[in-house]
């Protein structure tokens, strides 16, 4: 037992030394990391040298592991800064991300593009995201507003360009028409993977940081463009909005913008077509709200109170004939 607890406190020493090195990164499921030498994959172990011995870690243990690549040192990571999540947390349907590993738009499009879709119905069209891989994915209340015959339009990347795919069996799990957020499932996927994007953090969003959208603005399908956060805080109608001079325009609506890490900060809704420079977004929070509690939106086509709830206006109480002047 004494030898045990020597060898332990060797290993935490060395531990403590190898973490702050470069190398290849083994996150365990409980929360741990080792930096080392990946030296071997085998089925069910994973074998890190950490400097003073070779560590033989259970697959089963492993939540994640990157090789470090050469010339291409590791993001420090604030003490504030969330993780980024692998997997979804219980109850959870989305995926977070909060690293600052920034890259060019050019290299996040390349990288989020296909998990942006059009969302269709036969009042028109609009954009959304998938924010899993079973299927869920973020639009606008007002791109389905009354309608249940909605189609979802996927574009893989096929060698130089895209593979479309409609998908016409979508389930609408919940509806906020008050922030302006639907929440959909894709139910005939079968077989097929489709691409999915974390959400931000609200609190990491500055004013002046770069920004920009995709989305299918008057039917152009997968238009990318780009500006800055304009403001943070810009108040329409007792919400919070983000303001950006990325170009916003019908179509657009429903659609993700990302920051320059890839990950989505709020989902654009409106834009003046004839003012260039003011686009506006739903910022994320409200976003992670609405899915957190999407039972309470949850939508139910026989439940009269879905939605919007329109009172019977009182009646004419002058019964007199109205004078005509």
């Amino acid at each position: 037992m004494r030898l045990y607890k020597i060898i332990s406190c060797v290993f935490i020493f060395a531990a403590s030394i190898v973490v702050s090195a470069r190398g290849d990164t083994v996150v365990l499921k409980t929360g741990q990391k080792l930096i080392g030498d990946i030296i071997a994959e085998k089925q069910d172990k994973l074998y890190i040298d950490v400097g003073v011995t070779v560590l033989a870690v259970p697959k089963q243990d492993i939540l994640e592991f990157n090789k470090d690549e050469p010339n291409n040192p590791a993001p420090q990571e604030s003490e504030n800064t969330e993780k980024p999540s692998a997997k979804p947390s219980a109850g959870r349907l989305y995926y977070t991300g909060d690293n600052e590993n920034t890259r060019t738009i050019e290299q996040c499009v390349a990288e989020v593009a296909e998990a942006v879709v059009k969302v269709s119905s036969p009042a028109g069209l609009g954009s959304g995201f998938f924010i899993n891989e079973q299927g869920y994915l973020i639009t606008n209340y007002h791109v389905i507003e009354k309608e249940t015959k909605i189609e979802v339009t996927i574009y893989k990347k096929a060698g130089e360009g895209f593979d479309k795919k409609v998908f016409k069996s979508v389930r609408i799990e919940a509806l906020n028409p008050f922030v302006d957020l639907a929440l959909l499932k894709v139910e005939d996927l079968g077989d097929y993977k489709v691409s999915f994007v974390p959400l931000g953090n609200v609190a990491q969003i500055k004013v002046g940081q770069p920004v920009f959208a995709i989305g299918n603005p008057l039917g152009l399908e997968r238009t990318v463009t780009n500006g800055v956060i304009s403001s943070t805080a810009r108040p329409f109608e007792g919400l919070v909005y983000l303001q950006t001079n990325a170009d916003i325009n019908p179509g657009n609506s429903g659609g993700p913008l990302f920051n320059l890490s890839g990950q989505v900060i709020g989902v654009t809704n409106r834009g003046y077509i004839f003012f260039g420079g003011l686009g506006f977004a739903i910022p994320v929070d409200y976003v992670k709200h609405f899915i957190d509690n999407r039972e309470t939106f949850a939508y139910d086509k026989d439940n009269p109170n879905t939605g919007y709830r329109y009172i019977q206006p009182d009646g004419r109480r002058n019964k007199a004939r109205p004078v005509i002047k």
